[in-house]
């Protein structure tokens, strides 16, 4: 069986051959560039010093190459937007040295000066005379949102300010996505996980726009989690015109990409807190479903896509609702948070959605635990994930630094131990 008919029976809830595997399908699913430069030295995969590609300099994610993806029998590969968060393409790379010494490439927009003191700031497109949309602090590992709202005038609010960066896709951007379908559908025999873009309604990372060099409307974080009850229709009005948008661009890109993709991403926002949601479920219901059903509607009228939601934190209240908007996955399956005992998920939900994600607490376990106790969490994952299929195997969202390589070592010498079903 190869990796895209096993992920095909494993989303359609039956058993296949082994449990899929997941790093680097999704921005959500893959490792810090420095975790990723270890497991490469420790496998074997580079001489020392050889340096990692950064493909997504906002959260510093390191390039998954496809030896990494055959050593560790990785099912999934990833169909991502043509640009990064900063509005600048993969192109140009450079070396780099992250603070921790792991030597990188970067894009060629990637600002390689640090301030007087020692922050890494980084601008839309990567252009300096415009103000600065991100911050690294000095020893640090990600890249910050900095806010640039400029001041809101209460009565003039315009919901065309809130849509600058939505719009018809370009035909770049089309090239792209069709080019990169047909190359992994010919050329491997994974399952291929697309990003497109354009339908995350209210992601919290999205709102600063850091990829826009003046963006209007309200991009403050709290000031949009404010605006999604007090400014409740100035907010639905926004989703009603960037789903329009959304629906004109699936329906362009599918005529490009076919039925090559295997899942989608949707949406990234994030509707639970380590102790509970964000938000009740009856403002998850007016506020996001109604435009969750169209997109996940569409895209089951009219292509073979599964449809895939990541929400960090505790969320099984909206799990009901979730599946219900027609949601086929559910991504990180934080575990580590109130109310999300895997049990009960498997139990309650088990036979309704995919469970993508979920396989090791990366909060305590996979950076503060032993290999003893990480090997312990990972099989007690697939006992109770795995059976009638339902679950890719990944980690709660991405690999973080600093985790030991005995570590993360040991996941992945579980993972391929655990795997084959039955599973034991």
């Amino acid at each position: 069986m190869n990796s895209r008919e096993r992920v095909h029976i494993t989303l359609n809830h039956k058993e296949p051959d082994r449990v899929p595997l997941d790093l680097g399908g999704t921005l959500a699913s893959g490792m810090h560039v420095s975790s990723v430069y270890l497991l490469r030295q420790a496998l074997g995969l580079d001489e020392p010093g050889t340096p990692v590609k950064v493909i997504e300099p906002y959260q510093m994610l390191g390039e998954v190459k496809s030896d990494l993806i055959e050593a560790l029998e990785i099912d999934i590969v990833s169909i991502d937007p043509l640009k990064t968060l900063f509005g600048f393409n993969n192109e140009g790379w450079k070396p780099w040295t992250t603070f921790d010494g792991t030597p990188v490439l970067v894009p060629e927009a990637f600002n390689t000066e640090p301030e007087p003191n020692g922050d890494i700031l980084q601008y839309p497109e990567g252009d300096k005379s415009t103000p600065a949309s991100g911050r690294m602090p000095k020893g640090g590992w990600y890249f910050d949102s900095i806010i640039r709202q400029p001041p809101l005038d209460e009565d003039n609010l315009n919901i065309e300010d809130n849509l600058e960066e939505f719009g018809p896709i370009s035909e770049e951007e089309l090239a792209h996505f069709e080019r990169k379908a047909k190359q992994l559908y010919q050329e491997t025999d994974k399952a291929i996980m697309a990003t497109f873009g354009g339908t995350s309604f209210g992601d919290i990372a999205l709102v600063p726009v850091p990829w826009m060099k003046h963006p209007k409307g309200i991009r403050d974080v709290t000031e949009w989690y404010i605006s999604t009850s007090v400014r409740r229709d100035y907010v639905y009005q926004i989703f009603e015109y960037q789903c329009n948008i959304a629906l004109e661009n699936l329906a362009k890109i599918y005529e490009v990409v076919g039925n090559c993709v295997t899942a989608v991403w949707v949406t990234g926002t994030d509707f639970g807190a380590q102790n509970g949601p964000l938000i009740s479920p009856q403002s998850y219901r007016e506020l996001f479903k109604p435009f969750h059903i169209r997109v996940n509607s569409w895209i089951h009228k009219n292509t073979r896509w599964k449809t895939f939601i990541h929400s960090c934190g505790s969320n099984r209240a909206f799990f009901p609702d979730m599946i219900d908007a027609g949601f086929d996955i559910l991504n990180p399956v934080q575990t580590s948070t109130a109310h999300m005992d895997p049990v009960g998920l498997k139990r309650d939900f088990g036979m309704k959605t995919t469970f993508w994600g979920g396989g090791v607490d990366t909060q305590r376990v996979l950076p503060f635990g032993t290999p003893d106790e990480i090997r312990q969490d990972i099989s007690d994952r697939f006992r109770i994930f795995a059976p009638e299929g339902g679950f890719v195997f990944a980690t709660i969202h991405n690999v973080q630094p600093g985790v030991p390589i005995e570590n993360l070592l040991a996941l992945y010498e579980t993972v391929n131990e655990c795997r084959d079903y039955p599973i034991k």
